[in-house]
């Protein structure tokens, strides 16, 4: 890297989720030693989030995101190989330029394109005791959460989903999941939300429980 600023073009790409398991990983451990790369990560991360919140919401196919980063990543400059997670990351700004263009355009895709015509709601979750962000995207009595850079449950456990009624205590929605290496993931909860005040979040032993052990670290308020 030529300048301290060489290496701050790969932030957005990370914050997108579009990097390889090895370059996120890499990309983690440079974030500590690079206080521009943590400052860029943050504004970012503040733009994606609020992205979603300005038109109505529609959930975005997953096959199209795929297509989306897939053709972003194949545009390469002529006789260019195509970097690996060792490689420096300057000089990779134009294509991370033309990726957060796809995901834009994926992003307008997604919230124009109604497969009900029922209208969407993007909810912000809290989280707590850990790293990371989490949504609910609600449609139709539909759910699905979304994390974002979320720390990776503790070694022999997993997260589980709860869901809670306002007269009840949690029960599980028979729903585990882990987070990939940039701390992402999509989970689908059950077929209906209807009557569900809270959908929560708890690290559990491998396998789940009957009843949550843990202090909540992801919160969603419905009602």
């Amino acid at each position: 890297m030529n300048t301290p600023h060489d290496c701050s073009g790969e932030a957005a790409a990370y914050v997108l989720g579009a990097l390889e398991p090895a370059e996120a990983e890499a990309f983690r451990r440079h974030l500590k030693e690079c206080a521009i790369c943590r400052d860029e990560v943050e504004a970012l991360e503040g733009v994606v989030q609020a992205l979603p919140m300005s038109a109505p919401q529609h959930p975005l196919p997953r096959r199209l995101r795929r297509r989306v980063i897939r053709a972003v990543r194949a545009e390469q400059a002529p006789g260019q190989p195509r970097r690996s997670a060792g490689m420096s990351w300057a000089g990779s700004r134009p294509a991370l330029a033309a990726l957060a263009m796809a995901a834009v355009i994926a992003l307008v895709i997604g919230v124009s394109v109604s497969g009900s015509g029922s209208k969407g709601r993007l909810i912000h979750a809290q989280v707590t005791g850990i790293t990371g962000s989490a949504q609910l995207q609600v449609s139709g009595g539909h759910g699905e959460l979304i994390v974002h850079h979320l720390s990776p449950p503790p070694s022999g456990h997993v997260y589980e989903v709860w869901l809670k009624t306002a007269k009840a205590n949690p029960v599980p929605a028979n729903v585990l999941f882990g987070v990939n290496a940039s701390g992402s993931a999509e989970v689908r909860l059950p077929p209906s939300l209807r009557g569900i005040s809270q959908v929560m979040v708890t690290p559990e032993p491998n396998g789940g429980s009957a009843a949550p052990t843990h202090t909540p670290v992801i919160t969603a308020q419905l009602s």
